[in-house]
């Protein structure tokens, strides 16, 4: 390339998203590794049980995948070259969801989703008073109460991390919620499964349950596919519906301490919603749309929802190699006693309307 020309392109723009890419992928490759092995250890070990005539629970490849980040995270050091890449388990569960609306036509998502969206706006309430009442019982900081009451109800981190700026909450009270809302949802992953098997709920109300109950949006679509593939799609629906209601309960929460003069007032609130709404809720809805409007052919859509389970595969890695329970150990006590006591009394009362709903629509 002659002089004049290289001259001519701005080398650091061009360099420095090229380098950030490049950081990404040992990280990116191990989610890979672990939930390739995850698979594999699924097929070998259901095969070689098979093949000696054992009796072996079939164990998904979804659990082996969150298993073998657990024990890396746990019991190793992940060196740090590794960790941009596996901040991304987050992009691949968006993906995957979206991907995932090519398995659902409209008349599926209008039948389930209102009755989930009707399901989701009574959680969400009945889940605010109860965490608010919980923390003035444990004498938890108003703001902290309010990142739980948010993570609870809504979807988790995301939730927490969306409130933290909007109620202008301290870093400590954020890491304090954060660390206890990821516990619980690492301990529903092992769980909801067995209490759903233990009572042969079906897919619909479990997934339903799975949906409602689990806070993160990742762990609540393993926890639905731990139990089965059905159960995972209704899980990601019902989670879906959740998701979609952040907007707001943050900007009720941003109006509250504001007028308590505790955080800055909300100018444009339709502004505020907009950038608060998680866009991978209206990609899921368009796949579905182009789906039930017969835009991809019969084996276009089996891609797609390949796709998604590959996309799943490494969301599920990152949810084992994120939880370290050395580090939320170290957060306090009294938090993880608030949340836990929520966590069980909303999976209570979740189960509660889920197995309501059955009766009164027949899921």
């Amino acid at each position: 390339m002659s002089a004049s020309v290289s001259a001519s392109i701005p080398q650091g723009k061009s360099e420095k998203p090229f380098l950030k890419f490049l950081q990404l992928i040992p990280g990116i490759l191990l989610l890979a590794v672990i939930g390739y092995a995850g698979k594999f250890l699924e097929k070998f070990l259901n095969t070689y049980a098979k093949t000696h005539h054992w009796t072996f629970p079939n164990i998904e490849y979804v659990l082996w995948a969150i298993v073998i980040g657990l024990l890396i995270s746990n019991l190793l050091t992940v060196p740090k070259i590794f960790l941009p890449g596996i901040a991304t388990y987050e992009f691949w569960l968006k993906l995957g969801i979206v991907l995932l609306g090519s398995r659902f036509v409209l008349a599926d998502i209008l039948k389930l989703g209102g009755i989930s969206l009707a399901l989701v706006v009574v959680e969400i309430s009945l889940s605010l008073l109860l965490m608010h009442a919980l923390g003035r019982a444990f004498n938890l900081t108003p703001k902290l109460t309010s990142l739980l009451a948010v993570g609870s109800s809504i979807c988790g981190v995301s939730a927490i991390i969306a409130a933290k700026g909007a109620i202008d909450a301290d870093d400590e009270d954020s890491t304090f919620a954060i660390a206890a809302i990821l516990a619980l949802g690492a301990l529903a992953l092992f769980t909801f499964p067995l209490i759903g098997h233990s009572l042969h709920l079906s897919d619909t109300v479990f997934g339903l349950w799975a949906g409602l109950g689990v806070d993160n949006t990742a762990e609540a679509t393993a926890t639905g596919a731990l139990y089965s593939d059905a159960a995972g799609k209704v899980a990601v629906l019902a989670k879906t519906a959740r998701n979609a209601m952040i907007g707001f309960v943050v900007l009720a929460y941003a109006i509250y301490w504001a007028k308590r003069g505790q955080a800055a007032t909300v100018g444009n609130k339709a502004a505020f919603l907009w950038n608060k709404f998680p866009k991978f809720v209206l990609g899921f809805l368009v796949m579905s749309l182009l789906v039930s409007l017969h835009a991809f052919t019969k084996d276009q859509v089996t891609s797609l929802a390949n796709l998604s389970r590959w996309a799943f595969l490494l969301t599920f890695a990152g949810v084992g190699l994120r939880t370290n329970f050395r580090q939320m150990s170290k957060q306090g006590l009294r938090p993880f006693i608030v949340g836990a006591l929520g966590e069980v009394l909303i999976a209570a009362l979740t189960f509660g309307l889920v197995l309501g709903a059955n009766r009164i629509w027949g899921l």
